[in-house]
């Protein structure tokens, strides 16, 4: 249980959805106002379950180990916890209904009292912008101040921004999140050298989020597989991944699915895609159909995983190693055939480009 004083400033953040993309700007931003966060407790198969009991059978993962996730922090004796909507991030790039809704369907299955921070970004409609949002987001503690609120938000893109830099140069997710959250940026220096590469294709809430995607990073080191995801690229090489697929952006989140899959199916250097998804996905489901088709065209191996709670580890690691077996026999098929392959005769060519001397 928590046990906070009267006067302190508490706010509890759900280990959940938005959480694994956003939470180094939220504590740059909170900590700056001297506001306390509180996490939920990482996911277990008691939070599924406890999440899933609250909803209808047809929501998808995701929601339910969010809705686990508050029913986690209530359970520490949190009374202010953010339930951000997040409606859309660009003009006409929305996110999916059930993100949109987060507050409202957290309010009519959770029945526990608590004070929601249902802070609203909608960057498609005026006053929803980013600053009203953090606005809103800092009222219950009675901050108003318009000047303190945006030096906050420096702090919180700062954090951010650490983040992204050390993501960038393949540090892996949580080891470049503790690091942001300590002030600190290291770039340490690859060493070694991977005979297989992969592009791991999901959600941030679906692959950072241990026990939803089975710790399936440890799983394909272990496989002596290298692992390239979303935060290793640019904005740039983001849109245009989606443009290759014939795709305008729509959806939010698109950037992590379609932009992805498209920027490593052209990349040479990535011998497969494995998508991670949650069974039931609306939005994804249309992506990975785009994705299954242009990966035949590129002639890039896929395997496209479905995840609910239901999933057995057993049954995703024979999936996982069967298709990273089969990258390894692609790989030394090729290496074979350019051994016997007949080398062309080197052509000579004169140097024309010379300095006449006395």
């Amino acid at each position: 249980m928590i046990q906070a004083n009267s006067d302190e400033k508490v706010i509890g953040i759900p280990r959940a959805m938005s959480f694994y993309n956003n939470y180094p700007f939220y504590y740059g931003f909170f900590n700056y106002l001297g506001i306390k966060i509180v996490l939920s407790d990482i996911t277990t198969k008691q939070t599924m379950s406890a999440g899933a009991g609250l909803v209808v059978t047809e929501t998808c993962l995701p929601i339910k180990v969010y809705i686990g996730h508050i029913l986690n922090l209530l359970s520490k004796g949190v009374d202010k916890i953010f339930v951000p909507s997040l409606q859309s991030i660009d003009h006409k790039i929305y996110n999916c209904s059930k993100i949109r809704g987060l507050p409202d369907l957290v309010r009519n299955v959770v029945k526990q009292p608590f004070t929601m921070i249902e802070a609203t970004l909608d960057k498609s409609e005026k006053h929803h912008g980013l600053y009203d949002f953090l606005a809103e987001a800092v009222k219950p503690f009675n901050i108003t101040d318009k000047e303190l609120i945006k030096k906050a938000s420096k702090a919180g893109w700062r954090c951010y921004n650490n983040f992204h830099v050390m993501s960038k140069s393949g540090m892996p997710y949580s080891k470049a999140l503790s690091y942001a959250l300590q002030g600190k940026v290291v770039i340490s220096a690859k060493t070694k050298e991977y005979p297989i590469a992969v592009a791991l294709v999901g959600h941030g809430y679906n692959i950072y989020d241990e026990r939803v995607c089975m710790k399936i990073f440890d799983k394909l080191e272990k496989m002596d597989v290298k692992v390239c995801t979303t935060l290793q690229l640019s904005e740039e090489q983001l849109g245009e991944g989606i443009t290759s697929l014939g795709n305008d952006k729509y959806w939010a989140n698109e950037d992590e699915m379609t932009g992805t899959a498209g920027h490593f199916l052209k990349d040479n250097k990535i011998d497969g895609v494995i998508t991670i998804t949650a069974f039931g996905c609306g939005p994804d489901s249309l992506m990975i159909e785009r994705i299954t088709r242009r990966a035949k065209h590129f002639n890039k191996p896929l395997l496209n995983l479905t995840i609910d709670e239901q999933t057995g580890e057993a049954g995703f690691v024979t999936r996982l190693e069967a298709f990273v077996d089969m990258l390894f026999r692609k790989k030394r098929a090729s290496i074979v055939n350019n051994i016997n392959m007949p080398q062309a005769e080197p052509s000579y060519t004169p140097n024309i480009e010379y300095i006449e001397t006395k």
